[in-house]
């Protein structure tokens, strides 16, 4: 019965480990995850800005005469 009762204890121990290591690997990808939206956010409105200026830029340019 002892070994048994020891048996859960290591297991429950192994159990509750493997949680606080996933939880805290959870929160890392959360944050790296907020941190690639807002890079792909900001890299979208660039994209958008350059798609503009380009645009303004071929609006300017003299039309060729074939």
């Amino acid at each position: 019965m002892d070994a048994e009762l020891s048996g859960l204890e290591q297991k429950l121990a192994a159990l509750l480990a493997e949680y606080n290591r996933l939880r805290a690997e959870n929160e890392s990808l959360t944050r790296e995850l907020g941190r690639a939206q807002e890079q792909n956010r900001s890299l979208a409105a660039r994209i958008t800005a350059a798609t503009s200026r380009l645009d303004s830029l071929l609006q300017q340019l003299p039309e060729s005469t074939s």
